[in-house]
């Protein structure tokens, strides 16, 4: 087992088997709300240095003379406007150690005043546990922490003072006694290059560590990205800054920063508006069937009406998030809300940044989403890779008098609709520009016209050639009033010879029908491509005849000669044939689109009323998955503006979006990912667009998101000047593809439940199918860009081994394989991909596994030193630095939360075994409990 392997055991299951407790961390994945992000969070550009303090503290003296304090240093100011202290910020907790030197520094935002006369209060408190840091305020108050001694101070002192240093006494709650020293030090990062290591130690080698500051300011910002459109796409930053010691003794600036994606919204937003304008398209087309049979017609009424529901249920959502304003995320209290469920969970963006003396920075991103699932619906009939399933092998039984088409059919019906729709109004274009041409006596502009013209009707005849579409139009021939008294008369007659009951029976196959003149479908489309063959012909005339009469001419007489043809002889020649063939095309174009409209009747009519509730869920899911994509897609790019190998890469063969699940495969998450299995296979219908912007306006930098549901492309608009340095390829408007792999491992308590006596085939088929689809990603990359195009790591094990590694990991039968995840995400890295991480809320497993993933890429590629790997984790995934002990309740809920013990259906034990009875009853009820948690 290798050290990376252990480390990963190690954190994720001491964690997850010993403590009950949300841990929320100021990393990617922390679900803060907007409002704590803009009252303690605001941005403090243009602040003066001396906002910035580090704290440390002497001679602590802790509540029980036998121990040393676990401390941690509440700040304070006071309000300007209102008069009262006003809690600000909040280091972590040192244990046990009487002069601890805290890791965090305090930020003060522009919305404090800037005077020397600002006081300032320091407050330390003795955290007696510091694994209940993760409890409410009032249990935290009552029952863990104990008041040492405060101080006061105000900034013109700290200015004053010799080295701009501090050392104040602590005073006790009666401001008699001394309860020990703290020392304030203004914080300058321009000079800690030239801080000794040993300057910052303390009596505790763990405490070897540097110094961090929180801030918000846009030099923590990623200076690659276009600034207008940063602004626009990710909101309320917030940045932690670290500077860890390397194995050759220098100095590393790290920076954390955690955004907000106003995708969130905006894409859910429009492909509700999509959906709602394609299902009132198919009612349209439904309508335009013409007159059916009764039966024929009572399916159409009942179909129609479900689409009206859905349209009705869609708009209304829609309207609902139309009202928000200002939100740029969905916290996981909000998750099972009707009016939010096509948003996802609590996505945020992470840009880890490091800064090595004498090396370019490296830039490492994340995005981090709850896992995209239909909480509203809920998971008791499972999730829906298994509805869709059950649902398929259930619809040849259906009660409803219908023909049983298959998904590919049904798949292959969309398509030729797409197509017809896309070729029809390119083919009414292309024959107006071949008229233009001719009414221009322009031989170049007529030969390219007509090369196009016959490529798309090449293309349109043969779409139209499917089988499918001769077969529906059999069909929906039968399905005519007329035709079907006349068929059920025949039929009639002859069950009264016979004596036999007339009877009507499903009918499993597409009917094929002796009345019907098959070949006239194939007349049909054949006329189009006569038409076609005569207007080629017709040219091909027009310029031997102008060539014929045309003798050798000076260069200065030449457009005399032209002037002297009638300009109007090509055109009214050519008129007659193109417009022949347009007719052509919009009569095939009517008969095949009620033929495609009517199959698609019948997977409705089969579908009533479960395939309009699976695809409402599908709807649900994928506009998750979908939002967290183009988040990361728009961050990748931006990171990638100025890197040619990654935009060769981009589009020659495309990206891999990596997402990383840590669902355990029990109870209700197991229904979440088999939602998310499908939901994030169902982006690979999804291309994207680069665009040039129609102006730098904010509003015109917004992606957009069009077409149907199996086909979406979404356009990113970039700056004009951004958009012209880009390769010629994507500024031509190629389709750039997006290769989207899920891999799960799952960590926590249920998982371990699973694995015992549960069943996770599912997670074995997930990681193996996903798996093939990275490793024929890269096949098809080695043979279209160089190796070279790809980034460079200090780590120099070959991509092929990291895959043979990672084949190995997915088909090995063990507990648990964290290194199936670390494999696939390195894999990713190594390729230019996008990195997502998820669990259930992406919160707490999530950010165990971001902050894991960050210290590791330290070590790895930086150089970390082991003394410090430890403590870097520890800080990264500190709590308390997000706020006082005020802001101990859960922030994603905006208000204090209830007082909830550490284990909440374990009561003492010690109690219990006074007595053998209660001791079973103990046993039944939390036997009962867990059994009602986790059905």
């Amino acid at each position: 087992m290798t050290e990376r392997h252990q480390l990963y055991i190690y954190h994720f299951q001491v964690f997850f088997f010993f403590f009950d407790l949300p841990l929320l961390l100021l990393s990617s994945t922390c679900p803060v709300s907007s409002n704590y992000f803009r009252t303690h969070c605001t941005a403090c550009q243009d602040m003066p240095d001396f906002q910035l303090i580090d704290l440390s503290c002497n001679d602590l003296v802790a509540s029980g003379r036998d121990r040393k304090p676990n401390a941690l240093v509440q700040v304070a100011v006071i309000d300007p406007h209102k008069q009262h202290l006003v809690s600000h910020a909040c280091t972590e907790i040192v244990e046990a150690n009487k002069d601890p030197l805290f890791l965090t520094g305090v930020t003060f935002p522009s919305e404090y005043p800037a005077s020397p006369e600002t006081l300032v209060k320091l407050s330390v408190y003795d955290a007696k546990d510091k694994t209940q840091e993760s409890v409410s305020k009032h249990f935290l108050l009552c029952m863990c922490v104990s008041f040492l001694g405060s101080a006061t101070f105000s900034v013109g002192d700290l200015l004053r003072a010799k080295d701009e240093r501090l050392t104040l006494s602590l005073r006790s709650s009666d401001g008699v006694c001394t309860a020990g020293t703290v020392v304030v030090s203004r914080l300058k990062m321009g000079e800690m290059e030239e801080v000794d290591v040993d300057q910052i130690t303390t009596d505790i080698p763990s405490q070897k560590v540097s110094h961090v500051c929180r801030c918000t300011s846009a030099a923590c910002q990623n200076n690659t990205l276009p600034t207008d459109t940063a602004r626009l796409m990710f909101k309320n930053p917030v940045c932690k800054v670290y500077r860890f010691q390397t194995m050759d003794s220098k100095w590393m600036l790290v920076r954390e920063q955690m955004e907000e994606c106003t995708l969130s919204f905006s894409i859910p937003k429009q492909l509700l508006a999509l959906y709602i304008q394609e299902d009132m398209s198919r009612v349209q087309d439904l309508k335009e069937l013409g007159d059916l049979s009764p039966h024929w017609d009572n399916l159409r009424k009942e179909v129609m009406t479900r689409y009206a529901g859905i349209i009705s249920s869609y708009q209304e959502t829609l309207a609902e998030m139309d009202k928000i304003n200002g939100c740029s995320f969905k916290p996981s209290c909000c998750k099972a809300q009707k009016s939010l469920e096509f948003i996802p969970i609590n996505l945020h963006t992470q840009r880890m940044r490091v800064t090595c003396p004498k090396k370019t920075d490296a830039f490492y991103d994340i995005v981090t989403v709850g896992a995209p699932a239909a909480h509203f619906q809920g998971f008791k009939g499972g999730g829906l890779q298994r509805l869709l399933s059950r649902y398929e092998a259930e619809k040849k039984s259906t009660a409803y008098q219908c023909i049983y088409y298959s998904p590919e059919h049904t798949a292959k019906a969309q398509e030729v609709l797409n197509i017809m729709s896309l070729l029809q109004p390119l083919i009414t274009r292309l024959v107006d520009q071949l008229l233009q041409a001719a009414h221009e006596h322009s031989s170049p502009g007529l030969r390219d016209a007509l090369k196009h013209l016959s490529d798309k009707t090449e293309q349109f005849v043969h779409t139209l050639k499917d089988e499918l579409v001769k077969s529906a139009l059999l069909a929906l021939h039968a399905a005519q009033p007329g035709y079907v008294s006349k068929n059920q008369k025949s039929t009639r007659a002859q069950s009264q010879h016979q004596g036999e009951p007339l009877s009507l029976k499903h009918q499993d196959t597409i009917p094929h029908h002796k009345e019907y003149d098959e070949e006239e479908w194939d007349r049909l489309w054949a006329n189009v491509a006569k038409c076609l063959n005569c207007v080629i012909a017709m040219v091909d005339k027009l310029q031997e005849e102008d060539n014929t009469k045309q003798d050798p001419v000076p260069e200065h007489q030449l457009a005399d000669v032209i002037t002297s043809h009638n300009p109007g002889d090509w055109r009214e020649q050519l008129c007659p044939l193109v417009t022949r063939l347009k007719d052509c095309v919009m009569e095939v174009v009517e008969k095949a689109k009620r033929a495609m409209t009517f199959v698609l009747l019948q997977e409705a009519a089969c579908s009533i009323p479960q395939g309009f509730l699976l695809q409402q869920r599908r709807d649900i899911v994928f506009s998750q998955a979908l939002a967290a994509l183009a988040c990361g897609f728009v961050m990748r790019l931006y990171a990638g503006m100025q890197d040619k190998g990654f935009l060769r890469q981009l589009h020659l063969v495309g990206l891999v979006a990596q997402f990383e699940s840590l669902l355990s495969t029990y109870s209700e998450e197991f229904g979440m990912l088999e939602d998310m299995e499908v939901g994030i296979s169902d982006l690979q219908r999804v291309m994207f667009k680069i665009t040039e912007a129609k102006s730098d306006d904010l509003s015109d930098l917004q992606p957009l998101v069009c077409g149907r549901r199996d086909h979406f492309t979404v356009e990113v608009p970039l700056p004009k000047l951004v958009f012209h340095t880009l390769p010629e390829e994507i500024k031509e408007g190629k389709l750039l593809r997006v290769f989207p792999v899920l891999f799960n491992v799952g960590i926590n308590e249920q998982q371990t439940i699973a694995e015992r006596f549960g069943d996770i085939s599912l997670q074995e088929r997930i990681n193996q199918k996903n798996f093939e689809t990275l490793e024929a990603y890269y096949k098809s990359l080695s043979e279209k860009v160089p190796l070279e195009c790809l980034p460079c790591f200090q780590t120099q094990t070959d991509i092929k081994e990291l895959l043979e590694t990672l084949g190995q990991n997915v088909v090995a039968k063990k507990k648990k394989n964290v290194e199936i995840l670390w494999t696939a995400g390195t894999i990713c890295r190594r390729l230019n991909g996008i990195r997502f991480t998820s669990c259930k809320s992406a919160k707490d497993r999530t950010s165990m596994s971001v902050t894991l993933e960050q210290c590791a890429l330290l070590r790895d590629e930086h150089q970390l030193s082991k003394d410090f790997f430890v403590r870097a984790l520890d800080c990264m995934r500190s709590r308390l630095t997000q706020g006082d002990i005020g802001q101990w309740e859960d922030p994603e809920a905006g208000a204090m939360t209830e007082n909830k013990p550490a284990s909440r259906h374990f009561y003492p034990i010690a109690l219990l075994l006074v007595s053998s009875h209660l001791l079973v009853v103990w046993l039944i009820l939390s036997l009962v409990f867990l059994l009602a948690k986790y059905q």
